[in-house]
Protein backbone atom coordinates (compact mmCIF):
# COMPACT_ATOMS: atom_id res chain seq x y z
CA UNK A 1 0.00 0.00 0.00
CA UNK A 2 1.34 3.51 -0.85
CA UNK A 3 2.00 5.61 2.21
CA UNK A 4 1.70 8.65 0.63
CA UNK A 5 -1.00 10.97 1.83
CA UNK A 6 -2.45 13.37 -1.35
CA UNK A 7 -4.91 16.55 -1.02
CA UNK A 8 -6.05 17.33 -4.20
CA UNK A 9 -7.28 21.04 -5.06
CA UNK A 10 -8.50 20.90 -8.03
CA UNK A 11 -8.74 24.85 -9.52
CA UNK A 12 -5.38 25.64 -8.35
CA UNK A 13 -5.30 29.26 -9.23
CA UNK A 14 -2.77 31.84 -8.55
CA UNK A 15 -4.06 33.18 -5.48
CA UNK A 16 -6.20 30.85 -3.02
CA UNK A 17 -5.98 27.56 -4.81
CA UNK A 18 -2.48 27.51 -4.96
CA UNK A 19 -2.16 29.14 -1.17
CA UNK A 20 -3.86 25.75 -0.24
CA UNK A 21 -1.84 23.28 -2.32
CA UNK A 22 1.27 25.11 -0.67
CA UNK A 23 -0.11 24.77 2.83
CA UNK A 24 -0.91 20.94 2.13
CA UNK A 25 2.64 20.39 1.10
CA UNK A 26 4.00 21.81 4.18
CA UNK A 27 2.27 19.66 6.15
CA UNK A 28 3.75 16.98 4.18
CA UNK A 29 1.02 16.11 2.02
CA UNK A 30 1.50 15.28 -1.97
CA UNK A 31 -0.24 18.45 -3.57
CA UNK A 32 -1.87 17.28 -6.90
CA UNK A 33 -3.31 20.15 -8.31
CA UNK A 34 -5.41 20.42 -11.17
CA UNK A 35 -6.26 22.98 -13.99
CA UNK A 36 -7.60 22.76 -17.78
CA UNK A 37 -4.05 23.60 -18.90
CA UNK A 38 -1.47 21.67 -16.72
CA UNK A 39 1.33 24.42 -18.27
CA UNK A 40 -0.15 26.88 -16.51
CA UNK A 41 0.69 25.01 -13.24
CA UNK A 42 4.21 25.44 -13.73
CA UNK A 43 5.23 28.26 -11.67
CA UNK A 44 3.07 26.65 -8.64
CA UNK A 45 4.96 23.23 -9.18
CA UNK A 46 7.93 24.71 -8.98
CA UNK A 47 7.49 26.52 -5.91
CA UNK A 48 6.45 23.77 -4.07
CA UNK A 49 9.23 21.63 -4.92
CA UNK A 50 11.98 24.77 -4.19
CA UNK A 51 10.01 25.16 -0.43
CA UNK A 52 10.83 20.54 -0.16
CA UNK A 53 7.55 19.74 -0.83
CA UNK A 54 6.04 17.45 -3.58
CA UNK A 55 3.98 18.23 -6.02
CA UNK A 56 2.09 16.37 -9.33
CA UNK A 57 0.44 18.81 -12.10
CA UNK A 58 -2.76 17.35 -13.84
CA UNK A 59 -4.95 18.91 -17.11
CA UNK A 60 -7.54 18.39 -16.36
CA UNK A 61 -11.38 19.83 -16.82
CA UNK A 62 -13.36 19.22 -13.82
CA UNK A 63 -16.65 19.28 -16.25
CA UNK A 64 -16.16 15.71 -17.99
CA UNK A 65 -16.83 12.97 -15.76
CA UNK A 66 -14.47 11.05 -17.59
CA UNK A 67 -11.58 13.08 -16.72
CA UNK A 68 -12.90 13.56 -13.49
CA UNK A 69 -13.02 9.83 -12.60
CA UNK A 70 -9.72 9.47 -14.23
CA UNK A 71 -7.84 12.42 -12.42
CA UNK A 72 -9.06 10.65 -9.19
CA UNK A 73 -7.95 7.17 -10.27
CA UNK A 74 -4.38 8.27 -11.27
CA UNK A 75 -3.96 10.11 -8.29
CA UNK A 76 -5.09 6.73 -6.32
CA UNK A 77 -2.78 4.61 -8.23
CA UNK A 78 0.07 6.36 -8.76
CA UNK A 79 0.70 8.96 -6.14
CA UNK A 80 -1.63 7.87 -2.42
CA UNK A 81 -4.42 8.09 -1.16
CA UNK A 82 -6.62 11.35 -1.71
CA UNK A 83 -6.85 12.22 2.02
CA UNK A 84 -8.31 15.74 1.59
CA UNK A 85 -9.92 17.41 -1.84
CA UNK A 86 -10.71 20.61 -2.45
CA UNK A 87 -12.94 22.21 -5.03
CA UNK A 88 -12.16 25.86 -5.81
CA UNK A 89 -13.34 26.28 -9.27
CA UNK A 90 -14.67 29.94 -9.29
CA UNK A 91 -16.69 30.64 -12.33
CA UNK A 92 -17.56 34.84 -11.33
CA UNK A 93 -19.26 36.10 -14.47
CA UNK A 94 -21.19 40.08 -14.41
CA UNK A 95 -23.61 39.97 -17.01
CA UNK A 96 -27.12 41.40 -16.88
CA UNK A 97 -30.12 39.34 -16.73
CA UNK A 98 -31.39 40.57 -19.67
CA UNK A 99 -27.85 40.07 -21.35
CA UNK A 100 -27.21 36.26 -20.22
CA UNK A 101 -27.74 33.97 -22.74
CA UNK A 102 -28.18 30.12 -22.37
CA UNK A 103 -24.32 29.26 -23.29
CA UNK A 104 -23.04 31.62 -20.52
CA UNK A 105 -25.44 30.48 -17.77
CA UNK A 106 -25.09 26.57 -18.81
CA UNK A 107 -21.20 27.22 -18.32
CA UNK A 108 -21.44 29.12 -15.33
CA UNK A 109 -23.23 26.35 -13.94
CA UNK A 110 -21.06 23.43 -15.28
CA UNK A 111 -17.90 24.68 -13.88
CA UNK A 112 -19.55 25.91 -10.14
CA UNK A 113 -21.99 23.45 -9.62
CA UNK A 114 -21.85 20.07 -11.85
CA UNK A 115 -18.13 20.20 -11.32
CA UNK A 116 -18.38 20.13 -7.66
CA UNK A 117 -20.76 17.42 -8.22
CA UNK A 118 -18.30 15.27 -10.39
CA UNK A 119 -15.46 15.81 -8.10
CA UNK A 120 -16.98 15.47 -4.30
CA UNK A 121 -18.74 12.29 -5.91
CA UNK A 122 -15.65 10.99 -7.07
CA UNK A 123 -13.53 11.13 -4.53
CA UNK A 124 -16.27 10.26 -1.85
CA UNK A 125 -15.86 6.41 -3.59
CA UNK A 126 -12.58 6.26 -2.84
CA UNK A 127 -12.98 7.91 1.22
CA UNK A 128 -15.77 6.01 2.50
CA UNK A 129 -14.18 2.34 2.05
CA UNK A 130 -11.66 3.91 4.34
CA UNK A 131 -13.91 5.85 6.68
CA UNK A 132 -12.00 9.01 6.65
CA UNK A 133 -11.29 12.09 4.92
CA UNK A 134 -11.96 15.84 3.90
CA UNK A 135 -13.69 17.65 1.36
CA UNK A 136 -13.75 21.00 1.18
CA UNK A 137 -15.87 23.16 -1.46
CA UNK A 138 -15.29 26.75 -1.96
CA UNK A 139 -18.04 29.08 -1.68
CA UNK A 140 -18.34 33.19 -2.07
CA UNK A 141 -20.95 35.61 -1.16
CA UNK A 142 -23.22 34.55 -3.98
CA UNK A 143 -23.60 30.98 -2.47
CA UNK A 144 -25.80 33.40 0.16
CA UNK A 145 -27.28 35.71 -1.66
CA UNK A 146 -27.88 36.81 -5.42
CA UNK A 147 -26.51 40.28 -6.56
CA UNK A 148 -28.02 42.57 -9.59
CA UNK A 149 -25.63 40.96 -12.64
CA UNK A 150 -24.72 37.64 -10.62
CA UNK A 151 -27.87 35.59 -11.97
CA UNK A 152 -25.58 32.80 -12.96
CA UNK A 153 -22.82 32.98 -10.58
CA UNK A 154 -25.28 32.83 -7.83
CA UNK A 155 -27.47 30.00 -9.16
CA UNK A 156 -24.01 28.14 -9.46
CA UNK A 157 -22.60 28.69 -5.77
CA UNK A 158 -26.24 28.20 -4.17
CA UNK A 159 -25.99 24.75 -6.05
CA UNK A 160 -22.87 24.08 -5.17
CA UNK A 161 -23.76 25.51 -1.27
CA UNK A 162 -27.15 22.12 -1.51
CA UNK A 163 -24.42 19.73 -3.07
CA UNK A 164 -22.02 20.66 0.54
CA UNK A 165 -24.63 19.81 2.72
CA UNK A 166 -26.37 16.89 1.41
CA UNK A 167 -23.07 15.27 1.40
CA UNK A 168 -21.97 16.11 4.59
CA UNK A 169 -25.66 15.04 6.43
CA UNK A 170 -24.94 11.64 3.71
CA UNK A 171 -21.00 11.18 4.23
CA UNK A 172 -20.31 13.07 7.86
CA UNK A 173 -21.78 9.60 9.50
CA UNK A 174 -19.32 7.64 7.62
CA UNK A 175 -16.70 9.76 8.80
CA UNK A 176 -15.98 12.13 5.95
CA UNK A 177 -15.86 15.60 6.78
CA UNK A 178 -17.64 17.67 4.33
CA UNK A 179 -17.46 21.39 4.56
CA UNK A 180 -18.25 24.69 2.42
CA UNK A 181 -16.72 27.72 2.89
CA UNK A 182 -18.08 31.27 2.35
CA UNK A 183 -15.35 33.38 0.87
CA UNK A 184 -17.17 36.82 1.87
CA UNK A 185 -15.01 39.66 -0.20
CA UNK A 186 -12.19 40.93 -2.41
CA UNK A 187 -8.77 38.17 -2.16
CA UNK A 188 -5.51 39.74 -2.96
CA UNK A 189 -5.12 38.93 -6.62
CA UNK A 190 -4.06 40.01 -9.41
CA UNK A 191 -7.28 40.71 -11.26
CA UNK A 192 -8.30 42.44 -8.22
CA UNK A 193 -5.17 45.23 -8.60
CA UNK A 194 -6.10 45.94 -11.90
CA UNK A 195 -9.39 46.28 -11.98
CA UNK A 196 -10.42 47.31 -8.23
CA UNK A 197 -7.09 49.29 -7.15
CA UNK A 198 -9.35 51.80 -4.60
CA UNK A 199 -10.65 48.24 -3.02
CA UNK A 200 -6.55 47.05 -3.70
CA UNK A 201 -5.27 49.86 -1.47
CA UNK A 202 -7.21 48.62 1.61
CA UNK A 203 -4.44 45.91 1.51
CA UNK A 204 -2.38 47.97 3.76
CA UNK A 205 -4.68 47.67 6.18
CA UNK A 206 -5.62 43.97 5.75
CA UNK A 207 -8.91 44.87 4.17
CA UNK A 208 -9.25 41.87 1.52
CA UNK A 209 -8.57 38.72 2.12
CA UNK A 210 -5.15 37.35 2.36
CA UNK A 211 -4.53 33.94 0.01
CA UNK A 212 -2.37 32.53 2.60
CA UNK A 213 -4.75 33.23 5.75
CA UNK A 214 -7.76 31.52 4.11
CA UNK A 215 -5.17 28.02 3.16
CA UNK A 216 -4.94 28.15 7.08
CA UNK A 217 -8.47 28.37 7.72
CA UNK A 218 -8.61 25.72 5.04
CA UNK A 219 -6.16 23.29 7.24
CA UNK A 220 -7.87 24.03 10.11
CA UNK A 221 -10.89 22.43 9.00
CA UNK A 222 -8.49 19.30 7.83
CA UNK A 223 -7.28 19.07 11.41
CA UNK A 224 -10.42 19.68 13.19
CA UNK A 225 -11.49 16.56 15.61
CA UNK A 226 -14.63 14.65 14.40
CA UNK A 227 -16.06 15.46 17.81
CA UNK A 228 -16.66 18.96 16.84
CA UNK A 229 -16.68 19.30 13.05
CA UNK A 230 -17.30 22.66 11.29
CA UNK A 231 -19.30 22.86 8.06
CA UNK A 232 -19.60 25.95 6.95
CA UNK A 233 -17.43 28.75 7.49
CA UNK A 234 -17.53 32.50 6.64
CA UNK A 235 -13.90 34.36 6.28
CA UNK A 236 -14.11 38.11 5.08
CA UNK A 237 -11.91 40.78 6.70
CA UNK A 238 -12.57 42.90 9.41
CA UNK A 239 -13.66 45.79 7.04
CA UNK A 240 -16.19 44.16 5.02
CA UNK A 241 -20.03 44.67 5.28
CA UNK A 242 -22.14 41.72 6.06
Amino acid sequence: MNPTKAALIVGAGDATGGAIARRFAREGFAACVTRRQRDKLQPLLERIRADGGTAHGFGSDARDEAQVAELVAAIERDVGAIEVAVFNIGANVRFEVTETTERVYRKVWEMGALAGFLVGREVAKVMVPRGRGTIVFTGATASLRGGAGFAAFAGAKHALRALAQSMARELGPQGIHVAHVVIDGAIDTDFIRANFPERYALKERDGILDPDAIADNYWLLHRQPRSAWTHELDLRPWLEKF
